[in-house]
């Protein structure tokens, strides 16, 4: 009978579904993801690579781990994301390197869109949310990408959606699809 875990990139890929569902346990608890998460998980993973590949498969840990900090570092300085989330996807990189982070953050993108519209329809409060979109991507076109004035995570009337939920969805695509 096979085990569930039969060779390196499995152990790779095993610590990287660990620690999104560990995230989105921790997030949808307390609406954070903690640093200790964030910075063991990709410290565990650097390891897991040294010992099962070498050095070269932790140099690939390390890139993916900046890939992934870097794709969403953007939408955290227009204060789109939370800190935690940018965090989760740099330690998820780490496990899974950046080509599979890459892809990642693309699916995670789109099932973030689809889980906010669906949790805005649910709220009563579509209209309002696409005219805020509307507005945000105006005001980036104009004046350029960065904060715009009310529409920000600080805004006690907005929606919160628990992001690690659709990093792991994409992370769960992403394997499925490309791994």
């Amino acid at each position: 009978m096979p085990t569930m875990l039969t060779g390196p990139m499995d152990l790779l890929i095993g610590g990287a579904v660990m620690t999104a569902l560990v995230a989105c346990a921790t997030d949808v608890r307390s609406r954070r993801i903690p640093n200790v998460l964030t910075v063991s998980a990709a410290l565990l993973a650097l390891l897991c690579r040294l010992l099962v590949g070498g050095p070269w498969a932790l140099i690939g840990g390390l890139l993916g781990g900046v890939v992934g900090f870097l794709l969403f570092l953007p939408l955290f300085a227009v204060r789109g994301l939370g800190g935690g989330d940018v965090k989760l996807l740099g330690a998820l990189g780490a496990w899974i390197g950046s080509n599979l982070v890459l892809w990642t953050a693309l699916y995670t993108a789109l099932c973030g869109g689809v889980m906010a519209l669906g949790l805005a329809l649910w709220h009563g409060v579509l209209r309002r949310t696409l005219g805020h979109l509307s507005l945000m991507l105006t005001h980036w076109r104009v004046v350029g990408p960065g904060p715009v004035a009310g529409l920000t995570l600080e805004d006690s009337r907005s929606l919160r959606l628990a992001y690690a939920i659709p990093i792991a969805c994409g992370l769960v695509l992403t394997l499925w699809l490309k791994a």
